[in-house]
């Protein structure tokens, strides 16, 4: 096999990069990867410079049969597995936590494989065993104080934890469909108390004279998009947030995912105030950015969880992954789902340290993860 680092995910023929994905996950796609390359949203002046890894079959460089997005990254934006302590411990004693290598799709907390292989299952793990051996052949080469691999599914991680690397967990809330024909079914499985909850959410949206639009692919206009970048900056300036994406890489979008594009857009009258820009893979749906103009009772529920919700049962998607954080998602019917991050720290005394602050922070997870099911919106016999 021959292995090599990129700096660029377009030295990657899109076709051989996709042969080693799947239909699962969207933002695994060359089209989305290079996007964000095109569109400078990726890219050493934002603070993620591309350090892809690639593994051939031999030296001719014609048969791609491994891959992994890796960044070398000079801060910690846009990551959602929060390593900010380490970096302060880092800097208090002198040292540099600064740059570092990370395995990851850009500010996108999506579980996914982190070792893209071939499919011919005899080669599956030294192709994996080879894309690991260079991430952390390049981490000593370049002297980095880390390497992070985040989200990672359940192959990629049992494959790193047999390696050198701490293991972090972290808790997302999912839905997951129960083969329901419609919502009012779905509304069955929960208890009294949320069922009416949600009910009267929905309620107050249509009473507030809102009306809800659910658009993809050819569907999507040049105001649609238009519209959802206004929301998806609002929402920045709302909270104080880093603008990640630029209007360019929605113009990408438009022209390159559209078809993967799942727009849930709220109108009053002839006035959009509202919209949630969603992921569809070909079994889930997946919640990303969020804005509104307005504010009406009920108005974030409806557009990021009830409609999406809604859209996954009639097009027979089998999950809803809203992102990152937030109990309030359980009372929508989202319920507490595990992630997983593997870390490698450079350092041996830190190593050391962190690896005890994580045995604590598992501990602690797991109660937390306990209590969080003490609260299921679901009726017993559908827990």
């Amino acid at each position: 096999m021959y292995t090599e680092i990129v700096d660029n995910i377009s030295a990657v023929n899109p076709k051989d990069w996709d042969a080693l994905t799947d239909n699962h996950n969207p933002f695994l796609t060359h089209a989305f990867l290079s996007g964000l390359e095109r569109t400078e949203c990726v890219c050493e002046t934002t603070g993620w410079s591309p350090q892809h890894v690639l593994v051939y079959r031999d030296s001719s460089r014609r048969n791609l049969i491994g891959a992994v997005p890796m960044y070398l990254k000079y801060h910690s934006y846009g990551e959602y597995v929060f390593d900010w302590a380490w970096a302060n411990a880092y800097h208090r004693t002198g040292l540099d936590y600064y740059p570092k290598l990370l395995v990851a799709i850009p500010f996108t907390p999506v579980t996914g494989p982190r070792l893209l292989t071939t499919r011919f299952t005899a080669e599956r793990k030294s192709v994996s065993d080879a894309i690991i051996d260079k991430a952390c052949q390049h981490a000593h080469s370049l002297d980095v104080s880390s390497l992070h691999w985040l989200f990672t599914d359940d192959e990629s991680t049992h494959a790193l934890r047999g390696r050198d690397f701490m293991i972090r967990i972290g808790n997302q809330f999912h839905w997951h469909n129960n083969n329901y024909k419609d919502f009012d079914q779905f509304l069955t499985a929960f208890n009294a108390k949320n069922r009416k909850k949600t009910k009267r959410e929905r309620r107050r949206v249509r009473e507030a004279g809102i009306r809800m639009e659910t658009l993809t692919g050819n569907e999507l206009t040049q105001q649609h998009w238009d519209l959802m970048y206004r929301f998806y900056r609002s929402t920045v300036m709302n909270h104080g947030a880093y603008a990640y994406l630029n209007r360019d890489f929605f113009d990408w979008l438009a022209s390159e995912m559209a078809q993967q594009v799942v727009l849930i857009l709220a109108r009053e009258g002839a006035r959009y105030v509202a919209g949630a820009l969603n992921f569809q893979s070909d079994n889930a749906l997946f919640g990303r950015y969020w804005g509104a103009l307005d504010s009406f009772d009920g108005l974030h529920f409806e557009t990021c969880y009830h409609s999406a919700i809604e859209y996954c049962i009639e097009h027979g998607l089998q999950r809803f992954e809203a992102g990152a954080q937030g109990e309030h998602k359980m009372s929508r019917g989202l319920i507490p789902a595990k992630t997983y991050s593997l870390h490698w720290l450079s350092n041996p005394r830190f190593a050391n340290a962190v690896a005890e602050s994580l045995d604590r922070e598992t501990r602690e997870m797991q109660r937390y993860t306990q209590v969080l099911r003490t609260h299921s919106p679901y009726r017993r016999e559908y827990q």
